[in-house]
């Protein structure tokens, strides 16, 4: 489900303490080309790289996905991945202020997403209940 991936790369993203984690809905926008964006932002390229690296392990783990393609991530300034119908963006603070990109997709449903501890956290297993 869709929500549920949308949760779990946020929680990734989080957990190396990204900063302003937002999901844009594209669906309605119509000439989009993905469902969503995800969008933070972190203050070096090192936690850039962290968080991305961070999505990559909990996608495969929790989700068993891979992304498609990526980029940007010999320089950690701004890294896209796309995982088909989810397109990621993690961008050094300063370069998410400049480029605006929630700006460009204003028409587009926000959804803004906080951390949740361990505890919090449920997960569907393979028989559809839920564990921790």
């Amino acid at each position: 489900m869709i929500t549920h991936d949308l949760r779990v790369i946020a929680d990734a993203i989080l957990d190396k303490k990204g900063q302003d984690v937002v999901s844009l809905d594209l669906r309605p926008v119509g000439t989009a080309i993905t469902d969503y964006f995800m969008v933070c932002n972190a203050d070096s390229t090192t936690q850039v790289a962290a968080i991305a690296d961070n999505i990559l392990k909990e996608a495969k783990e929790k989700l068993g996905l891979k992304p498609l393609r990526t980029q940007g991530m010999e320089n950690n300034f701004w890294i896209i991945m796309d995982f088909g119908n989810i397109v990621v963006h993690i961008f050094m603070t300063q370069y998410r202020e400049f480029y605006r990109l929630e700006d460009l997709w204003a028409d587009a449903p926000k959804k803004t997403y906080k951390f949740r501890k361990m505890s919090d956290r449920k997960t569907k297993t393979d028989n559809g209940s839920e564990s921790e």
